[in-house]
């Protein structure tokens, strides 16, 4: 068995769990038969650059418990060429009669350790794919902030990265249940930058998640002519604003000085300073009104299918987070639980990760966002809905601030009158996760859990339809484009 290692027995046999043969990874290598089908087969992706050193240490003890084969430095090779080269691989295996391709393939889970953005880039990937039988996800947190690690049980803080530490996580994997994530399309619209114009958006300025797309739909009501348009997707949340800006800072200084930035808690003590030197301790005094989110775009939410009704910002109101999972900005939770008056008279629920529904919480400055830390704390509710749209005209402001999933960046604002920057974000699927016992997260399947608000599940339904009708470029993430089913194979099987 090619573990790398010469191990006792109870521990070899404890590998062969999660161990996968040559021939299932490499098309066209050597059969290599093993007793059993393996109880939790891994595909593990590991984004060496997270984590400081971390990560490419990860790599290397991965590699040395498990097939070298099976375990992907994401700096060098994107995950969408490695999943398309092993499910075709799968198919051909299967269509060829082998036994032990289907049941591994039911079996298939993935690890992917790196930040929030990295395993975005990943539940992306698994989405666009479209396979019969997706793997559930697990998550290793490698990141700063670690929200989506932190919000299915898996924790916050960088794990040790010794063969015991990897060992006891392969044991939670194979412990660990399937669960729902809801799965959001966003879009960006905005006029092509003009030489004159502000600084100009270059493909490196956006987060990954977002992909160019060439092609509209023609009845689109908000079809630009002369404009950009990019979309991608997003699993934990959208933020605008000042919490946005701060982001923004710190990302622009660890790329600067990524030397400073190799351990987690100097960076989370770097991101509260950068926190205080820009305003967001005192954003009445430095923050201008002017850049506040109610003044600088309209809100709309859709309550039925085609109609949109307007969502009133208090003017006060200087960030926004559309929020899809209970935890933010290092496992805090802004939506919080709504009391019974609330979920009566604004229909509200509590959050849940796959009833189709965001929540919009709004935080005036810092302060308001500290409310988090105290029982039953949370932000300003604004909505829950399975669709929300901004519009930003030309104001005072020249840009602001966003992120998607912890990737930030400066977004231009019009310098037109009748210019108009739009984003755009609707329910588009479920991805297949890994919780532990130690899950925060909440789904509406639960047996324990309050019967959601009726607008969800119509809303989906309506979001079902408009899928249907929308062309095959608008309902993906844009994660797998070099995804492609060669000519000579079945792709009902595969999709």
């Amino acid at each position: 068995m090619e573990v790398g290692l010469a191990l006792p027995d109870e521990f070899e046999n404890f590998i062969a769990k999660f161990y996968i043969p040559t021939y299932i990874l490499v098309p066209d290598g050597r059969a290599e038969r093993l007793p059993d089908v393996p109880e939790n087969p891994v595909l593990v992706f590991i984004n060496s650059k997270s984590g400081g050193q971390l990560g490419a240490q990860l790599l290397l003890t991965y590699r040395s418990l498990l097939n070298k084969n099976q375990v992907f430095e994401l700096g060098e090779e994107a995950p969408d060429k490695v999943l398309h080269r092993i499910f075709l691989n799968l198919e051909r295996l299967k269509q060829n009669g082998d036994q032990f391709a289907p049941k591994l393939e039911k079996r298939l889970r993935i690890i992917v350790a790196g930040g929030d953005g990295t395993a975005a880039w990943l539940f992306g990937v698994v989405s666009d794919l479209k396979l019969s039988q997706p793997p559930p996800i697990a998550t290793v947190p490698l990141g700063t902030g670690n929200n989506l690690p932190f919000a299915f049980g898996w924790g916050k803080r960088n794990p040790e990265t010794d063969r015991d530490s990897v060992l006891a996580f392969f044991d939670q994997v194979r412990k660990a249940r399937e669960m729902a994530m809801d799965s959001w399309h966003i879009m960006l619209r905005m006029k092509t930058q003009q030489e004159h114009e502000c600084e100009p958006i270059t493909p490196l300025e956006l987060p990954h998640s977002l992909h160019a797309i060439q092609r509209v739909l023609p009845t689109d009501d908000l079809n630009l002519e002369g404009g950009d348009t990019f979309q991608g997707g997003f699993w934990n949340y959208f933020s605008m604003g000042m919490d946005a800006q701060v982001s923004y800072a710190f990302h622009s200084e660890r790329k600067l000085n990524p030397d400073k930035f190799k351990n987690q808690l100097v960076n989370q003590s770097t991101y509260a300073k950068l926190g205080c030197t820009q305003g967001w301790f005192c954003a009445p005094l430095i923050h201008p009104s002017s850049r506040n989110i109610g003044q600088i775009c309209r809100a709309k939410i859709m309550r039925k299918h085609g109609e949109w009704i307007d969502l009133p910002i208090p003017t006060s109101i200087r960030s926004i987070v559309c929020l899809n999972l209970p935890s933010f900005s290092g496992g805090l939770n802004p939506w919080g639980i709504p009391n019974p008056r609330r979920r009566r008279d604004r229909e509200f629920t509590s959050p849940y990760v796959d009833d189709g529904l965001l929540e919009i919480v709004g935080f005036k400055d810092a302060w308001h966002g500290l409310v988090l830390l105290a029982p039953n704390g949370h932000g300003t509710r604004l909505a829950q809905t399975n669709r929300i749209r901004f519009e930003f005209q030309r104001g005072e402001a020249g840009d602001t601030y966003m992120r998607i999933d912890g990737e930030p960046w400066r977004q231009p604002l019009p310098v037109d009158e009748d210019d108009i920057v739009v984003v755009e974000i609707s329910h588009l699927g479920h991805v297949k996760m890994l919780a532990t016992n130690e899950c925060k997260s909440k789904s509406i399947l639960d047996p324990s859990s309050l019967p959601s608000s009726p607008m969800a599940h119509d809303d989906d339904k309506d979001s079902d339809k408009e899928e249907e009708a929308s062309g095959d470029e608008l309902r993906k993430f844009g994660a797998a484009d070099t995804f492609r089913i060669p000519d000579d194979v079945d792709i009902s099987h595969v999709s």
